[in-house]
């Protein structure tokens, strides 16, 4: 999540190469990134709306499934991020290395702090002329006061800008620019480097000493504290949200990006990580609670709805408990009945594979009346709702859809449906109210004019 041209497309693009999941890098700039696939986003530069993909990253002989969410940065599409964030368990926060924080960091960085979710920083575009470390972690103090911890320093700035210094290791990562950024060198510190990392880690661990009271006794003592103990105190910081570990690169430049997703593993939370969610029973009334589990009951949550020429509407999924596996029933407390799950499709941007079953991964299914917030629950464990809203209102004896923006998806998907079913008489009028700005109405404009026509 970030502020438009931030780089977090750029960033995605290079950790999905680092992982595997692609094997040629593309670039906004010339509309051949993976996760900006709509016409639309490949013309503007931009990304316009949310796209779900999974890759594998392995650290320390262990190897971890992290699921991205790619959202916008466009104030017009701020509605995307907000229900991205209503199911994600951690997120990285994309500055830009001149800027700092802009206006849109400040909205992401409370819709985050709204739904609790737990973050980490990165200052990109380090390359860039302009580009000041320390003047970024300063307007993360100031402008957001998210308690910023820099965990790494810029080896240079600018055209000269080599790598970064780990400041929990204190080792010296310089990238090779000839194969993408794939190789890197790791060094010993020496010099006027030495001493810069030498006074920002001893900033870090003064910082991390006002959250753990055996890091501040060893400090005391002048005993240099174990690099196990100083993650411990960062990820148990970042979990509570009391602090926001900060790393630095250019992804544009291909560095820093293998040690963000390092980081990504040290200090964002697993789902095993998260609170129990709890619940309303509809019967009892009475508040029930469910871990992040295989055994429990089934608790599931659309997140988003999308339309498709081929496969109809799509709903995004996120599996909070038991299993959703296609062919079986759940109940659905909005519609007060049972369903049967459909055919499942975990995603790659627009590119989808078949699976039969569900845990935690953000996926599709196709069902047609679906709507945002709706939720899934196993049969004969009662509901398990929060909150059950309606995404749409299409008014009685007239031909107008009205849209609140943070629903607006559901309401494209319900227009795309009805063109797609045969269209508007000649004599109907259709009216769209929609509250944001121009962008987000050309684009929708856009999109059903090439759906059909």
């Amino acid at each position: 999540m970030a502020h438009i041209d931030a780089g977090k497309t750029t960033t995605t693009e290079r950790i999905l190469y680092y992982t595997g999941r692609i094997h040629k890098i593309g670039e906004v700039n010339d509309g051949s990134a993976t996760m900006d696939w709509m016409e639309q986003e490949q013309e503007r530069g931009i990304t316009i709306t949310s796209a779900a993909t999974s890759c594998i990253w392995k650290k320390d002989d262990e190897v971890f499934s992290i699921n991205i969410i790619d959202t916008p940065g466009h104030v017009d599409f701020t509605a995307e991020v907000e229900r991205s964030l209503r199911v994600l368990d951690g997120a990285v926060m994309v500055l830009c290395g001149v800027a700092g924080v802009q206006p849109q960091t400040e909205t992401v960085w409370r819709q985050a702090k709204n739904h609790g979710v737990p973050c980490i920083a990165f200052v990109n575009k380090m390359d860039r002329v302009g580009a000041d470390f320390r003047n970024a972690v300063k307007t993360l103090d100031e402008q957001l006061q998210a308690q910023p911890v820099a965990v790494q320093i810029p080896i240079g700035a600018e055209d000269r800008f080599e790598g970064v210094v780990d400041l929990i290791s204190m080792k010296a990562f310089y990238y090779d620019e000839e194969n993408f950024g794939v190789d890197f060198e790791c060094r010993e510190l020496s010099g006027e480097l030495g001493q810069d990392a030498r006074k920002m880690r001893a900033e870090m661990l003064d910082k991390l000493s006002l959250h753990d009271d055996g890091l501040t006794e060893k400090l005391l003592e002048e005993k240099e504290p174990e690099e196990g103990e100083i993650l411990e105190v960062l990820r148990r910081g970042t979990l509570s949200g009391e602090l926001t570990p900060v790393l630095c690169g250019s992804a544009f430049k291909n560095k820093g990006v293998q040690q963000l997703l390092d980081a990504l593993i040290q200090f964002l939370p697993s789902p095993l990580d998260i609170p129990p969610i709890t619940g309303i029973h509809p019967d009892t009334q009475a508040e029930v609670t469910r871990t992040s589990s295989e055994e429990e009951p089934l608790c599931a949550l659309t997140f988003k709805v999308a339309s498709d020429p081929f496969a109809g509407q799509l709903n995004f999924i996120r599996v909070y408990s038991g299993v959703f596996r296609t062919g079986k029933s759940a109940y659905n407390p909005r519609k007060r009945k049972h369903e049967r799950i459909g055919n499942l499709v975990k995603l790659h941007a627009n590119k989808r594979e078949d699976i039969q079953e569900l845990l935690d991964l953000p996926v599709t299914f196709a069902e047609s009346d679906m709507r945002i917030l709706d939720q899934y629950v196993g049969e004969g464990y009662g509901v398990m709702t929060a909150q059950v809203a309606e995404a749409i209102h299409i008014a009685a004896q007239t031909d107008a859809i009205i849209c609140d923006p943070n629903y607006t998806g559901t309401a494209m998907a319900a227009l795309i449906d009805q063109v797609a079913e045969g269209g508007f008489n000649d004599n109907e009028t259709v009216i769209f109210l929609h509250t944001g700005g121009l962008p987000a109405v050309f684009t929708f404009a856009e999109q059903l004019a090439n759906f059909k026509g």
